[in-house]
C-alpha cells in the first residue's frame, strides 16, 4: 500500500496499490503493472479530477495509471480546448463528416444496439484482445461506474448507429474513456471525428481540457493521439507542453 499522491486537496488519505506484473496489451513482449486507487475508496468527481490530473485513467470503477517495471511508454495526454488547432487533415474529416452524422450525448445505460456494435468493432479491430468475448455484464462493467458522470455519445448516419464515444464529464474537462465504431466505416475516420467532436463539445461547455487517454508512440493504435495539438503530456511529476517533449525518446521525463 502506498500513500496518496502529493497535492491532494481533499482531507483524508487514499490507499494506492500495485497490481501483479502481467503481459502488456499494447506492446508485445513487454511486461505491465498498474498503480490503482483502493477500490473501496469513496470517489467523488473532485477526487476523479485530481487523479486524472496526475495521469490516472478510469476503467470501470478502477482508477489507475501504468507503473511498469521496465517501461514508461504509456503517456497520459490532455488537450487544452481553448488552444486546440485542428490540422489540415482533421479539418477535412470534420468538414466531411459533420453534415452526415447526427450526434447525441445519451445516458450511460446498456442497449443491445450499442453492445452489438462494440462486439463487431472488437472482432474486426482487436481480434486477439481479451475483451472480444465480453458478456453484456462485462461490457457494462468495463465502461460504466456509479460515481462517474458518463455519457454514451451516439453518432448516427441516416439513422443507423455508426459509433459510440464513452465520455466522462469532470469539473474541468471531459475524458475519452472508450470509442467504438462500425468497422465498415473505417475510411470515414470516425475515431478522429469523435475526438474532434469531444473537443468541440468540451469547448462549448466551457471546459478547459479533453483527456484522450494514453499516447504510445510505438503503438500504431495509440500513436495518433499526438496529432491533436497542442497537447500536454504527464511526465510523472508535471504536465509539459508537447513542444518540450523529445518525441524520439519514450515520452516521459525527456526534454528537448
Amino acid at each position: 500500500m502506498l500513500n496518496s499522491p502529493p497535492g491532494f486537496e481533499q482531507e483524508g488519505s487514499y490507499a494506492l496499490y500495485l497490481s501483479q506484473v502481467h503481459d502488456c496489451s499494447y506492446l508485445p513482449g513487454r511486461e505491465a503493472r498498474n498503480l490503482f486507487l483502493d477500490p473501496n475508496a469513496k470517489v467523488t468527481l473532485n477526487l476523479y479530477q485530481q487523479l486524472i490530473d496526475r495521469g490516472f485513467r478510469r476503467s470501470g470503477c478502477y482508477l489507475y495509471q501504468p507503473a511498469c517495471p521496465h517501461c514508461n511508454d504509456c503517456v497520459s495526454l490532455r488537450i487544452p480546448t481553448a488552444r486546440f488547432q485542428a490540422s489540415r487533415s482533421q479539418r477535412r474529416i470534420w468538414k466531411r463528416n459533420l453534415p452526415c452524422y447526427e450526434v447525441n450525448p445519451g445516458p450511460a445505460e446498456y442497449r443491445d444496439e450499442h453492445y452489438l456494435l462494440y462486439q463487431q468493432y472488437l472482432t474486426e479491430r482487436h481480434p486477439d484482445g481479451a475483451m472480444v468475448c465480453n458478456s453484456p455484464g462485462q461490457y457494462t462493467q468495463f465502461l460504466t461506474c456509479d460515481w462517474a458522470e458518463t455519457h454514451f455519445i451516439e453518432f448516427r448516419k441516416a439513422g443507423k448507429l455508426a459509433a459510440v464515444a464513452v465520455t466522462d464529464l469532470l469539473p474541468e474537462g471531459t475524458s475519452s474513456v472508450y470509442t467504438f465504431f462500425d468497422p465498415q466505416l473505417a475510411r470515414e475516420s470516425l475515431g478522429i471525428f469523435a475526438l474532434l467532436w469531444q473537443i468541440d463539445y468540451s469547448r462549448r461547455l466551457g471546459l478547459k481540457w479533453v483527456y484522450p487517454g494514453f499516447w504510445i508512440e510505438s503503438c500504431d493504435k495509440m500513436s495518433y493521439k499526438s496529432r491533436f495539438r497542442p497537447f500536454e503530456a504527464w511526465t510523472g511529476q508535471q504536465w509539459i507542453d508537447h513542444n518540450k517533449l523529445n518525441q524520439g525518446g519514450n515520452g516521459k521525463d525527456e526534454r528537448i
